[in-house]
């Protein structure tokens, strides 16, 4: 998708998508909240606990104080009705520096005659944000952030009198097209984004460095650049941004306990120096890129940076921090200009392939490659609003716990999705064949079609329901894909309504961790004595016997022989009893409430 083809159409599906549950907002506010949580917070609620939303706000729409980057963020947001259709005005503009200029003077009393007449909300906001910048020398950045337009002019004006209240004070005007842009990397799982790094090249009395090699691509517009830099360096870009890094990336931290990562920590442990030659480097991609030299030291200054290789590297340098100071890494940056129509097309293809031909030292699956896919994303995000976590990314356990995942969510992990799907809807074969080639480019269409988690929430809790009935039983255990197709076939049919099959899932979510024995149990335990009395009798007889394995995952159309057992040899009593179960759980589907 090219950022012409990204719409203001595009934009105001995600915003009411985001307000989905904050119908109380107006269309201002929630466009301001919606960019902070896009731009400068992973968390929903403290973006809309940011935004002001009252009258008399002295030109502020938001106020975000982070003790973690010791910054205090205030927003002046304007949302208009076309992209670049409005021009900034400049009165707005250079009151939003008045802002920063109120809260670094330290004539108290001016403050004070400032926020006179201030809405309290606001009014409270800047007193706390004065309180941190004034003590604890937080910085100040200002967002103008408009869906129209900005003159240079105006721009540069303002930029230059913030600059000049404090080396603490910056100021970025965000316009209509820096929002599509924005708005498809929040789609992407990409936000908020890292606004800017700078790398610092390697350099030091044990290691001569000649210079860089930059390459620029006349066709392509693309520009790259290879150098190296300390280990220590390296580390400290992961314990800037933290996992945010690496949203680009296919996996997550494979963990300390990978072959390839326990060969880092060694080779950092007992020869260092040695890092720079036995380690591939690490990969980043960024929208901007500028090489300057600041007190003998040259960097390359990068907006937008995301690590696509080198994830295991630059997390085992940050673990190992003190060993890597005497390590070098080499480093390639690729920048790629997304508002420049000869690459912009092209970049989700180029960053696919790049990912995938530079991931190889820890094995790369078919599920990996999808994990930044728009539907996985999409999902990610639909799944945590209904209460449940999905896992999209391979990582390990205690990065999945830093995630801040609410412990009382289902987790989800999308290889586990995707056998539900297809255990409903495809030959339970295919599902017998392994989970990964159901993310190969021929099946994956068909079991991730949309991102609508009504779609596939009810066939995933039937798979568990299903699974858990073949527990300690080796048989069941090959039959379930089989039983699993069978009972999706009876009981899709009474979920044609969307509220049935919420019913369903929340009913399953409100005792997920319940051991009963309903109607649903019941009707599965029929199916299941009946799915390995239909294996008995057709599995052949004395050395041409097939075991339940090979049954199982033979041959195709094992679902549509069952199907005319279960209608022809399956005793009418067995039947009549699977039938009044299935009616049982629809009733129990219908009357259920939260």
């Amino acid at each position: 998708m090219s950022l012409q083809k990204f719409t203001m159409e595009e934009l105001k599906a995600i915003l009411t998508d985001f307000g989905e549950s904050h119908q109380h907002l107006t269309e201002d506010n929630l466009f301001t909240a919606w960019f902070l949580r896009a731009y400068l917070t992973d968390n929903d609620q403290d973006a809309l606990e940011a935004a002001t939303g009252a009258s008399n706000d002295k030109g502020i729409d938001a106020l975000l104080i982070d003790t973690d980057t010791k910054s205090v963020f205030v927003v002046q947001a304007k949302f208009h009705s076309k992209i670049g259709a409005a021009n900034a005005k400049r009165a707005d503009v250079l009151s939003l520096v008045d802002t920063a200029r109120y809260l670094t003077d330290q004539d108290e009393e001016a403050f004070n005659e400032y926020i006179k007449n201030a809405n309290p909300v606001v009014s409270a906001k800047l007193i706390k944000a004065r309180r941190f910048v004034q003590r604890d020398n937080y910085r100040i950045r200002l967002y103008f952030v408009t869906t129209g337009k900005c003159s240079s002019d105006i721009t540069k004006n303002a930029r230059i009198r913030a600059s000049k209240l404090s080396s603490q004070v910056s100021m970025d005007i965000i316009t209509g097209q820096q929002i599509l842009l924005l708005a498809r990397d929040y789609l992407d799982g990409v936000a908020p984004p890292i606004p800017a790094m700078d790398l610092e090249m390697e350099s030091g009395a044990n290691v001569k460095v000649n210079g860089v090699a930059q390459r620029f691509d006349h066709l392509t517009h693309i520009e790259s650049w290879v150098f190296s830099m300390r280990g220590q360096a390296v580390a400290q870009l992961y314990e800037t941004a933290g996992i945010r890094l690496f949203a680009r990336n296919i996996r997550g931290f494979l963990g300390p306990g990978t072959p390839v990562n326990q060969s880092m920590a060694a080779t950092l442990e007992h020869e260092p120096e040695r890092f720079f030659y036995f380690n591939n480097g690490i990969t980043i991609i960024c929208d901007r890129a500028e090489r300057r030299s600041e007190r003998g030291v040259d960097v390359l200054s990068v907006s937008n940076p995301q690590i696509i290789n080198g994830q295991q590297t630059t997390r085992t340098l940050a673990t190992h921090a003190r060993m890597a100071e005497k390590a070098s890494v080499l480093v390639k940056v690729i920048c790629i200009t997304r508002s420049d129509d000869n690459t912009m097309g092209r970049f989700d293809t180029l960053v696919s392939s790049i990912v995938a031909g530079t991931n190889w030292q820890n094995a790369i699956r078919s599920s990996d490659l999808m994990a930044n896919d728009r539907i996985q994303v999409e999902l990610e995000r639909n799944l945590r609003k209904a209460g449940f976590t999905y896992l999209r990314k391979r990582q390990n356990k205690r990065d999945i716990r830093s995630l801040g995942i609410n412990k009382n969510f289902a987790m989800i992990k999308k290889e586990n999705l995707a056998q539900a799907v297809a255990g409903c809807d495809l030959d339970p074969a295919i599902v017998r064949s392994g989970r990964e080639r159901l993310f190969e480019e021929e099946l994956y269409p068909r079991v991730f079609p949309n991102s609508d988690i009504d779609f596939y929430l009810p066939r995933y809790c039937l798979m568990r329901k299903v699974s858990n009935r073949s527990r300690k039983y080796p048989e069941r255990g090959y039959a379930k894909w089989l039983v699993l197709n069978f009972m999706w076939t009876q009981l899709s049919g009474h979920l044609r309504k969307r509220h049935e099959k919420r019913n369903m899932y929340r009913m399953w979510y409100a005792n997920r961790k319940s051991d009963s024995f309903g109607p649903l149990e019941k009707a599965i335990e029929i199916a299941f004595r009946q799915g390995l009395r239909y294996y008995r009798q057709n599995a052949g007889t004395g050395s041409k016997r097939m075991d339940p394995s090979s049954f199982f995952r033979s041959k195709k159309g094992r679902d549509k022989e069952f199907m005319q057992f279960w209608k022809t040899v399956t005793p009418s009593a067995k039947r009549r009893s699977f039938d009044k179960h299935i009616r049982a759980f629809v009733k129990e589907i219908a009357e259920f409430t939260d």
